[in-house]
């Protein structure tokens, strides 16, 4: 760390104690190695699966090769860092990491926005649902998010780093995290990035309405059904995506609303975890455990390696 220069940043890391910061990098590795183990593994069968080529199986292929990027964009380099001793990271590095980020929260946004409009169509319009949501639009559909993600990366990183930096260049979390990199600023000069952050958390409002509004339409057309059998699949198709959504945008939110504070706290790296490595690594689990198509195409995969 005596090494540090103004050329690049300081990550402060998981903890300031060695000894918890090695138990919480073990610990980060054992989820990494899951998130990672249990999105190819869905990229795989979704893949390999014939059965289950439709759009909503789509959407969750692009969705686990979302959280796939997301995750290894900050944890592997956290990871490194610590057992490594070292939190230096260069200015070029701190750039692509940013950009990268934005890039994945915003396309991972989209991606589940997109998802609950497809719950939305096959529960709500189940006569019609191969018309809307035919092949062309899927595969547009998703060109948007990541173009939209790569729009979202581009404004954030400029905004970000128009700004000039003084003082320590100490932050206070694991990666380059833009609200902590804002607080290094040399004086009021991030009037760009608050343009941008007002401009984008505009249009996250309007994914999430737009989720919860299509949510509010899934229950009402579900409750209605006649067969509980017919809810009890409806219900187990879409609580599972709700639970994702909710964890993601609340912890998310919360922690981009919250007053910034000089002072950093064991809360903000929480919350940042709870955003940033916990979706990616339970996603896998909440979509194939509950998912009995998933399951049972896992089932195939294996037993043809087997043979």
């Amino acid at each position: 760390m005596a090494n540090f220069t103004l050329s690049g940043f300081l990550l402060m890391g998981f903890s300031a104690k060695p000894e918890v910061e090695i138990s919480l990098a073990s610990l980060f590795l054992v989820l990494y190695l899951v998130a990672l183990t249990g999105n190819l593994l869905i990229i795989t069968t979704t893949s390999m699966d014939s059965s289950l080529h439709s759009p909503m199986y789509f959407f969750l292929k692009h969705l686990s090769f979302l959280d796939l990027c997301y995750i290894s964009v900050t944890v592997p380099r956290a990871i490194y860092n610590t057992f490594m001793h070292s939190g230096y990271i260069s200015l070029g590095e701190c750039i692509v990491q940013c950009f990268a980020f934005s890039l994945c929260a915003a396309s991972e946004l989209s991606m589940l926005t997109l998802m609950s409009y497809d719950r939305y169509v096959a529960i709500c319009f189940p006569l019609s649902y191969e018309i809307i949501m035919d092949v062309s639009k899927c595969v547009h559909s998703v060109l948007g998010v990541w173009i939209g993600g790569v729009i979202t990366g581009t404004l954030h990183t400029a905004g970000t780093f128009s700004i000039h930096f003084c003082g320590s260049h100490v932050i206070h979390q694991f990666f380059c995290d833009i609200p902590q990199l804002l607080k290094l600023s040399c004086s009021n000069e991030y009037i760009n990035e608050t343009g941008v952050s007002v401009f984008l958390s505009l249009v996250a409002f309007i994914c999430i309405a737009f989720i919860g509004l299509s949510y509010i339409q899934i229950f009402s057309t579900v409750l209605r059904m006649p067969s509980a059998e017919g809810r009890a699949k409806a219900f187990s198709t879409c609580l599972p995506h709700l639970a994702v959504v909710i964890l993601f945008i609340s912890t998310g939110s919360f922690e981009f609303l919250k007053p910034p504070s000089d002072a950093p706290s064991a809360l903000d790296i929480l919350l940042t975890i709870m955003y940033t490595v916990v979706p990616p690594t339970l996603n896998p689990m909440i979509y194939s455990l509950r998912n009995k198509a998933i399951m049972a195409a896992v089932r195939k995969v294996f037993q043809r390696r087997k043979v």
